[in-house]
């Protein structure tokens, strides 16, 4: 792993917020460690523009089934979107007055910032652990029901972004009688109902299957296309598992099915990493062939990046030099990983930038508020800045 590279220190002014500031730009190499820095080109304009004309495919998957069509409007040769993951309190910090068990503050800045930028993503996607979670149904429901609202009434909803969410293990899970997570019924059922709104696919894996799921993942794990950019969504701890894994017979088929219609771009998208980051080096996918299994399926088909949460940080790396990336940006405003100080101990949100033969990924971060992590802060006291920014172009 490299070393942490030094904070940015200069600022201008971007979107109505600082950021960071260099007279070039900077590509992270691979294997790096959480959240660097280094020279960051201080526009945010990376073929970004939007006419509102949408464009989109739909694909034979083989044996998959047909890929959705697209959940927002944009042209098939730019595209920008973003994503961040973990944002619930921790179980000491939830109170009755907010029963969504969201970090409140950090949730209504994230969407404040991403609603101002310019030009505005087409899709935010939420990667888990939305809400407290990790009991039973009737908990969750109401949990999730207290969350909606706060993005019903956000300022990034008003600016049209297309949200979509994906289940964490919190949303999934539970603890047995030994006290390990574990997935349990109903909770499944729960999420499909109360997140109806923001699913935006219904292709994926059904009961049983050439990966012997024990439930429907149709609507848990599916794909969809923006243009030629495809995105598969995935629920990493499906009923019937262990957790931290995913149907890689199915994704596999859907991945050579999505290039051989002529995708131009691939993206994954889950709440559990393959490869956890070193703050976390056990909190990743469980089993190494699975996790083997799936990172060849996105390699084999040049995919540029897995894009993840569950550890509490921000964190890039190549698992193999030249090939996919594996972004985790757990850095919602969930309590950070222990360890995480410094520079890369920051709140925030990743965008990504798609032009017809260059990939960009931005992640901006506000350091944590002095009062404690759930505190509400003013941008004065904890300014937005340019974190760290990638090359995700595959060569």
């Amino acid at each position: 792993m490299h070393a942490p590279s030094a904070p940015c220190i200069a600022a201008v002014i971007l979107f109505g917020i600082p950021a960071c500031s260099s007279s070039s730009s900077s590509v992270e190499p691979a294997d790096s460690t959480a959240a660097s820095d280094g020279a960051v080109d201080d526009s945010l304009d990376i073929d970004g523009s939007f006419d509102g004309a949408s464009e989109v495919t739909a694909l034979d998957a083989g044996d998959a089934a047909a890929h959705d069509a697209a959940p927002a409007d944009a042209p098939s040769e730019t595209l920008r979107f973003a994503f961040v993951g973990c944002n619930r309190l921790q179980s000491k910090d939830a109170t009755a007055a907010n029963p969504s068990t969201a970090n409140v503050a950090q949730l209504q800045r994230t969407f404040d910032e991403i609603a101002a930028l310019d030009p505005k993503p087409s899709v935010f996607f939420l990667a888990g652990d939305l809400v407290l979670g990790l009991t039973d149904a009737p908990t969750l429901k109401a949990q999730l029901e207290a969350w909606k609202p706060l993005w019903e009434a956000s300022s990034a909803k008003a600016a049209g972004i297309r949200l979509i969410a994906l289940p964490g293990n919190h949303e999934a899970e539970t603890k047995d009688a030994s006290g390990t997570e574990v997935p349990y019924d109903g909770a499944e059922a729960t999420w499909l109902a109360a997140m109806a709104p923001y699913i935006a696919g219904s292709n994926g894996p059904t009961a049983g299957g050439a990966d012997g799921l024990a439930t429907d993942q149709s609507r848990l794990t599916y794909s969809f296309d923006i243009g030629a950019t495809h995105f598969v969504v995935l629920d990493t701890d499906p009923m019937g598992t262990a957790g931290g894994t995913v149907p890689v017979k199915w994704i596999h088929a859907d991945l050579a099915a999505a290039r051989a219609a002529g995708a131009k771009h691939i993206f994954a998208l889950g709440h559990k990493p393959a490869y956890p980051a070193p703050a976390a080096p056990t909190d990743g996918f469980t089993d190494a062939t699975t996790r083997d299994a799936f990172w060849s399926a996105l390699e084999s088909v040049h995919a540029e990046a897995m894009l993840a949460a569950h550890n509490h940080l921000w964190f890039s790396t190549q698992p193999h030099t030249g090939s996919t990336w594996q972004i985790v940006a757990g850095n919602g405003g969930s309590k950070l990983e222990k360890g995480v100080t410094g520079a890369d101990a920051y709140y925030g949100f990743t965008v990504v930038d798609v032009a017809a033969t260059t990939v960009t990924l931005t992640s901006y971060g506000r350091a944590l508020p002095v009062a404690g992590y759930a505190a509400a802060a003013p941008a004065t006291e904890t300014p937005t800045t340019v974190r760290a920014k990638l090359d995700l172009t595959v060569k």
